[in-house]
């Protein structure tokens, strides 16, 4: 057999060495991990790489055909085998991976096949060095090795293929992409790989290292290929049926465990990297039931009939529980004596509790009684909260051998369940989240109603004895949760439950809430900080995904009130994950009222006393020596004194969390956590916990202004003050919270939002916090080239100043501020240049500067310029900015008149229209501004400029351009504003819309995408672009004319026919527009439209049209409206009556006129005559009504 020598499997466990450190499972980790071994002092390091010197060379002198080739082998091999060049060691070996290379490859022409010891030892020798000195091979190496020892597997005799295996495994590590043919070949049908590795293997160690080898050649080391779909099928079903198959009798369980640790790692390197290819709904059920089984591997009192496949339902699949023999006694782990003393150590130290995961002790009751305290928790006593892992003793009913065997098959299943977490979260990874809903039902609880409790991740998180494996699952969980909302969405338990059936929404519900009672009390009982981490995080998942607007208010304060004292934690990353789920909480549909009534209370009420959360923690949560009263005090410098307050007061008064979150970033620590190392007294919070700070901050702002609006002055102060420091990250996180804090007065002074004066921020007081920022180190920040994106945020915190404050700036600020941007447009950093460029666009919007020509002009030079610009981004801003100065030209041109047209310069607007109409034909996202901008210069052009004849030819290349972006399969939004911008364009009457070669294919592209686009917003705006003409000469011959009726009068008809569900809402809105466009054309026809206008109202297209018209003037359909809008907004009765009698008027004036018409020759006058009645008998309806 092989030689003792203690090596093993990269990252598998074997027997005979000590076990492997708990390292994470992933591809990217670094391969072949070997036990802990005492680091050698110096002399034995330098004699180390001296030994392996003077071996090499040795081996290198040698020949196949010396005398005395078999003793110098034997005794080269030995030595080499003997020393230890693990390069985790304080001083690593240096040997260099090429002389490994050199030696292995000259080493294996020595070596005959026959020689089967020594093959044996040369295996064991590949194993060695490849794996402790972590050498990565040189393709020709690779070979010659692969090919040696595929050979002797086919060569040599049974007794020595466990060492070949294990070489080959080595040396296929990651490799398996680059072995195309060999790899065939290990993987054929009868191949000894397969062979070995196949469940019916009565040799449990030579299956353990085929599966290992199988493994290996799965793995993908990143900027590899994945391994051929064929080859990875295999392996896949190979490694799947090895977990469904029972253990083989007679087998030694440690060796069993084995197996299952390679069988899950293949699985896993199966599914990393790429997206599910195994099957469909059988194979996945068929995994997912076998990783769960192997989720709870070793649990103490676990006796679980598993299913073999868990099939996708909405419904909970319980295990069944196999019914306890009453004959027999339960065999507990624990004695009655323990059961006494189980509440002792429920305080255990971080450090102590990852000592003893290596002999995890349980509790004598976790059966399920274990599994029945997550269930009825709220029938329980406080102390029966805690896991049962918090309960453990300290003694031992077994004796020192018994106890060690015991102890060291409890670390063996400790590592299944934690590889079979790992795979788990690579099956999360790969499946797409719509099909993994389906089995949520089978991994997260949902509170039933009766029936046996269900094993689910959050038993493993509450009830495991490990740290580890709780960490793992929490983070299969956090997997699960992130993206979820569209799933959660349906989740709903406002109503009161129904008695005869569970809606499937509050099912969801339940499943939330039992989410948030399992994590909480993960919460109160971990100690472990980077378990506890993990909690935090995936609460914060949670947060983010779930509908709280839906569910019944107190989810949220609770889990707010109970977070409270980890802030404080002694552990740096814990601080920074609660203010995480602080963030997460602030903006979860925000302003949520649960959330917007905790930041209104009081700092000593709800969330602010740490007495009212009493944690296995408060003794670690006092590093601080700060309590919420002191904390209160610490303030009171620049707070009043705590007073009752009134209403208003605590209107004004600041939350507790922007306190908080202020003190942490400016207020120095008074005393050191212990995960942070020396330093000296009075230094501020670690840079992790000031940025998350600093986010929570933004978040704040952002979902709650109105309470965060009395701070205008501490907020100014703290970005000034970060913006000083040296810390980018700290400036970029400041300048973010000045965006979000300008944003939100910016929307308070909307007039959509309706805000009343005196809630608003008063504009001198926005004037005083903009002086002061943009006094301070803002100016540096935005000349700080060696961080662009600091430079950029910085663009973006000058973009949100409001435009009434800008206005008040002095002139010199105003123009260091316009300055600076436009310099910064020449920046080659694209970040910069976008940012710089899309600020412009805000302040060519600003009322200040929007009418100074000269202004107007840099500006659009800018823009034009960054329109060639090589980034996408860059140029989707330009476009989205010259959007913004063509607003502006439209709106000086209606404010001020011809005389701002005529000083802005003829060449600028011509270079305006060419720009714009080359970016129409770029990337969506630029083309969706670049026909808004087209729409706006066509409509802005005089006549003078139309008929020049340098404009003839960019003027029909800009309505072309239009005409072909609304035919295009272009995205919704561009063809949405293309439909815009003609009828914008069309508002100019100095366009030549009855003569010009391009205006048929204009109406043209408008009819068809009215009547056939399956996007009702598309329609909408075409059909208010068909009715924008306001002279009958516009819309042409009476050809044309009529084919604009047809196709206005066909979409109304079909107006109800939506493909998608989702478009429905807007119907009547696309109603209310083809009515106001058929009336209006009604009052431009004449005499020669009269015909095809009385055939349609004549027969069945009458009556609908009627039916719609009637609706129309008595205000049924909405204007503009979507069908939330509708169903949310209730009509001002007085603005009701206006639009009715406005529409009654428009209408009797197209009667009047129609009546008024004369004909010039014999004919038109029945046809006319049937019209007037129509729009007589309608006038008369709506008259009676």
């Amino acid at each position: 057999m092989s030689a003792s020598v203690g090596v093993s499997a990269p990252v598998f466990d074997r027997p005979a060495v000590p076990a492997f450190p708990s390292t994470a499972l992933s591809a990217e980790a670094a391969p072949f991990s070997p036990g802990e071994s005492d680091c050698s002092p110096l002399d034995s390091l330098s004699d180390a790489e001296k030994q392996f010197s003077r071996c090499a060379a040795k081996l290198r002198a040698l020949r196949p055909d010396c005398s005395q080739l078999r003793e110098e082998l034997n005794q080269l091999f030995d030595q080499l085998l003997s020393e230890n060049y693990n390069r985790s060691c304080e001083l690593p070996i240096t040997i260099r991976p090429e002389d490994v290379c050199v030696l292995l490859k000259h080493t294996s022409g020595l070596v005959p096949l026959n020689q089967e010891h020594l093959v044996v030892k040369f295996c064991q020798l590949v194993h060695h060095l490849l794996n402790q000195l972590k050498v990565i091979m040189d393709e020709q190496t690779l070979d010659v090795l692969v090919k040696y020892t595929v050979n002797a597997l086919k060569q040599c005799s049974t007794w020595t293929h466990s060492d070949v295996l294990l070489a080959l495994s080595t040396v296929m590590y990651g490799n398996g992409s680059q072995c195309h043919q060999l790899v065939s070949d290990l993987l054929r049908e009868d191949g000894v790989i397969l062979q070995y590795s196949s469940p019916s293997q009565p040799n449990i160690e030579l299956r353990h290292v085929a599966l290992t080898c199988m493994a290996n050649i799965c793995l993908r080391i990143p900027g590899q290929p994945l391994l051929d779909d064929q080859y990875r099928s295999l392996c896949f079903r190979l490694f799947l049926k090895t977990l469904q198959s029972p253990k083989p009798p007679n087998t030694d369980d440690l060796f069993y465990c084995m197996v299952i640790q390679a069988a899950l790692k293949g699985l896993q390197f199966c599914l990393s990297g790429g997206k599910w290819k195994f099957g469909g709904g059988e194979e996945l059920g068929s995994v997912l039931a076998a990783l769960k089984r192997l989720m709870f591997q070793g649990a103490p009192g676990l006796s679980v009939d598993w299913p073999e496949v868990i099939y996708p339902a909405p419904l909970s699949q319980y295990e069944s529980l196999s019914p306890p023999r009453p004959t027999e006694p339960p065999k507990t782990l624990e004695t009655p004596k323990e059961a006494d003393k189980t509440g002792k150590t429920s305080g255990v130290d971080d450090r102590e509790e990852e000592d003893r995961e290596a002999v995890p002790e349980v509790c004598g009751d976790g059966g399920d009684g274990s599994r029945n305290d997550v269930e009825s928790l709220a029938k329980q006593p406080a102390s029966f909260l805690y896991p049962f892992w918090k309960l453990n003793s300290s003694e031992s009913e077994f004796s020192d051998i018994e106890g060690n065997a015991q102890s060291k098959l409890r670390v063996y299943q400790c590592r299944v369940r934690q590889l079979a977490l790992h795979c788990m979260l690579a099956v999360v990874k790969a499946v797409e989240k719509r099909t993994l809903y389906g089995y949520w039902s089978s991994f997260i609880p949902d509170s039933p109603a009766g029936g046996p409790p269900s094993l689910t991740l959050l038993t493993i998180i509450l009830k495991d004895p490990s740290p580890k494996v709780r960490l793992c699952a929490l983070q299969v969980l956090s997997a699960i949760l992130d993206g979820s909302r569209q799933f959660l969405a349906a989740a709903e338990d406002t109503a009161s439950p129904r008695t005869s059936y569970t809606p499937f929404s509050f099912m969801l519900a339940a499943a939330v809430r039992e989410l948030h009672r399992g994590l909480s009390l993960a919460l109160l009982a971990e100690t472990s900080s980077q378990t506890l981490t993990q909690v935090t995080k995936c609460l914060a998942f949670l947060v983010a995904n779930a509908p709280y607007h839906r569910l019944r208010p107190g989810l949220l304060s609770q889990l707010w009130k109970q977070i409270r004292p980890y802030v404080r934690h002694r552990d740096v990353t814990v601080r920074g994950s609660v203010l995480r789920l602080y963030g997460a909480i602030v903006t979860a549909q925000a302003p949520l009222p649960e959330v917007q009534l905790l930041l209104q209370q009081p700092e000593n009420l709800g969330g602010g006393s740490i007495s009212g959360s009493v944690t296995p923690q408060d003794s670690a949560l006092s590093w601080r020596h700060r309590t919420p009263a002191a904390f209160s005090q610490q303030n009171s410098s620049t707070h009043s004194p705590q007073l009752p307050h009134t209403p208003r007061e605590e209107e004004k008064s600041s939350p507790w969390l922007l306190k908080l979150c202020v003190s942490l970033v400016t207020q120095p620590r008074e005393e050191q956590s212990d995960s942070e190392g020396a330093g000296g007294s009075g230094a501020l919070e670690p840079s992790p916990v000031r940025l998350e700070a600093l986010q929570v901050l933004s978040h704040l702002v952002r979902g709650y202004f109105p309470l965060a609006q009395s701070s205008l002055y501490e907020i100014g102060q703290l970005s000034v003050r970060c913006l000083e420091e040296t810390d980018p990250s700290i400036q970029l996180h400041s300048a973010k919270l000045l965006e979000e804090f300008g944003a939100g007065i910016i929307q308070q002074y909307r007039a959509e939002n309706s805000v009343p004066d005196n809630y608003k921020v008063p504009v001198n007081q926005v004037v005083e916090f903009w002086l002061e920022v943009l006094s301070g180190p803002l100016n540096a920040a935005l000349q700080n080239e060696q961080h662009p994106t600091l430079q950029a945020s910085a663009c973006d915190t000058l973009a949100s100043i409001l435009p009434q404050a800008f206005a008040q700036l002095p002139d010199k600020t105003q123009l260091m501020c316009i300055t600076v941007l436009l310099g910064l447009t020449y920046i080659e950093n694209y970040l910069v240049k976008t940012a710089a460029v899309r600020a412009l666009g805000v302040y060519i919007l600003f009322p200040c500067l929007r009418e100074d020509v000269m202004f107007v002009a840099d500006t659009a030079n800018i823009i034009l310029a960054a329109l060639d610009d090589r980034s996408t981004n860059v140029r989707a801003k330009a476009a989205w900015s010259l959007g913004n100065l063509t607003d502006t030209l439209i709106i000086n041109m209606q404010n001020v008149g011809v005389d701002f047209q005529e000083e802005l310069s003829d060449m600028l607007l011509l270079k305006m229209l060419q720009a714009a109409t080359r970016a129409a034909a770029d990337r969506d996202k630029v083309k969706c501004n670049a026909v808004r901008a087209l729409g706006n210069l066509l409509h802005f052009l005089r006549h003078s400029q139309m008929t020049r004849p340098v404009f003839q030819r960019p003027l029909e290349d800009a309505v072309r351009a239009l005409v072909k972006t609304v035919q295009s399969e272009a995205a919704m939004k561009v063809r949405w504003n293309a439909c815009y911008a003609l009828g914008n364009a069309f508002r100019n009457s100095s366009l030549p819309l009855e003569t010009a070669p391009w205006s048929q294919d204009a109406f043209s592209a408008l009819c068809h995408v009215v009547t056939s686009c399956k996007n009702f917003k598309v329609r909408i705006k075409s059909a208010a672009a068909l009715a924008v003409p306001a002279q009958r000469s516009c819309y042409g011959d009476t050809k044309r004319f009529s084919c604009v009726w047809r196709s206005l009068a066909t979409a109304l008809e079909n107006s109800e026919d939506a493909v998608d569900f989702l478009e429905y809402r807007y119907s009547a809105s696309l109603r209310h527009t083809l009515s106001e466009a058929l009336l209006h054309l009604l009052s431009l026809g004449t005499l020669q439209d009269m015909p095809e206008l009385s055939a349609s109202l004549a027969g069945e297209e009458g009556r609908v049209i009627r039916e719609h018209l009637f609706k129309y003037l008595k205000a049924e359909e909405g204007e503009g409206k979507t069908g939330e809008d509708e169903a949310g907004e209730e009509r001002n009765c007085g603005e009701e009556s206006g639009q009715l009698q406005q529409r009654l008027g428009r209408l009797q004036e197209a009667l009047v006129r129609l009546k008024s018409l004369k004909a010039e020759e014999e004919g038109g006058e029945q046809e006319k005559d049937m019209v007037v009645n129509f729009l007589e008998d309608l006038l008369k309806i709506c008259e009676e009504f």
